[in-house]
């Protein structure tokens, strides 16, 4: 099978390299020659997508809703041109497809599929993602996370598998939801239930809170009630939860910490997105 890498982070990488060991063919564009074997990259993008059965895309696929995402290379390019070369035979998957792209794609007649609507690809890429937000914790903070008071916002797949890992650190785990079935597998879990308008009442005490939920929850209102030696770590997609300007003029320290699987375990990552893409490319029925 011809696969074509376009841009992404050192995930994108070690996964060109993992298909080429597989016996695919595959080129690469979107990084710059010193990221990538010369053997896999191509000067252009047209050379890139000649005859290629598989089209993939970075994690998320784009930032400004424009130009793809590549972050190992300084140049822009438009998704626009790359649904314009295309042919319709082909298949063109990333993850985080903004619905305005994925209509884009879909009037050139292009087959598109959203890596992050797997299952398997979002609950096993959430694996390195909760490890990330623990390590970014564990050296943001001056104290230990044994015994510590940690807040997860949100109790869908990220959630869960981050509290689960807290857990196991013997952190004192809250977990705050709206749904009063979450709130009782909470519970159930051995973590403390926080119905999320009680949040109040508890933001307080926290040592380090990790939000998974991406619309704002700690808005101005909410950050008057943090305490001033509170991390905020914000591991959910665009646009986040956490209002960051309000953060910074209250002096309270709040990362957003995106991206991690390709920062902290490219290597995992990669794994998980070829057995994910694997899958699919049998479904399709594509080789």
């Amino acid at each position: 099978m011809k696969v074509s890498i376009l841009g992404g982070d050192e995930r994108s990488i070690r996964l060109a390299y993992l298909l080429e060991e597989d016996g695919h063919k595959v080129k690469a564009f979107g990084f710059k020659e010193d990221k990538i074997k010369k053997s896999i990259l191509s000067n252009t993008l047209e050379k890139a997508l000649e005859e290629a059965s598989i089209i993939i895309g970075p994690i998320p696929l784009t930032h400004d809703g424009i130009h793809l995402n590549t972050p190992l290379d300084s140049d822009k390019i438009p998704l626009e041109k790359i649904f314009k070369k295309m042919e319709p035979k082909q298949v063109f998957m990333a993850g985080k497809i903004p619905d305005v792209i994925y209509n884009m794609a879909k009037s050139y007649d292009m087959k598109v599929v959203d890596l992050m609507d797997r299952e398997e690809m979002s609950v096993l890429n959430g694996i390195p993602t909760a490890e990330g937000a623990i390590q970014v914790a564990m050296e943001e903070m001056d104290i230990v996370l044994h015994g510590a008071n940690a807040l997860v916002l949100g109790f869908g797949r990220m959630g869960k598998i981050l509290s689960k890992k807290l857990q196991g650190l013997d952190v004192n785990v809250y977990v705050a939801a709206r749904k009063t079935e979450d709130l009782a597998w909470i519970e159930s879990y051995g973590y403390i239930p926080v119905n999320i308008r009680d949040l109040k009442d508890y933001i307080r005490n926290m040592d380090v809170i990790f939000n998974t939920i991406p619309s704002l929850i700690l808005d101005e209102e909410m950050l008057l009630m943090v305490g001033k030696n509170t991390l905020i770590i914000d591991i959910a997609s665009a646009p986040g939860g956490v209002d960051f300007q309000k953060a910074e003029e209250f002096n309270i320290k709040a990362i957003w910490a995106l991206g991690l699987p390709g920062k902290v375990a490219p290597k995992t990552a990669a794994i998980v997105l070829k057995n994910t893409i694997t899958n699919i490319i049998e479904e399709l029925g594509v080789i």
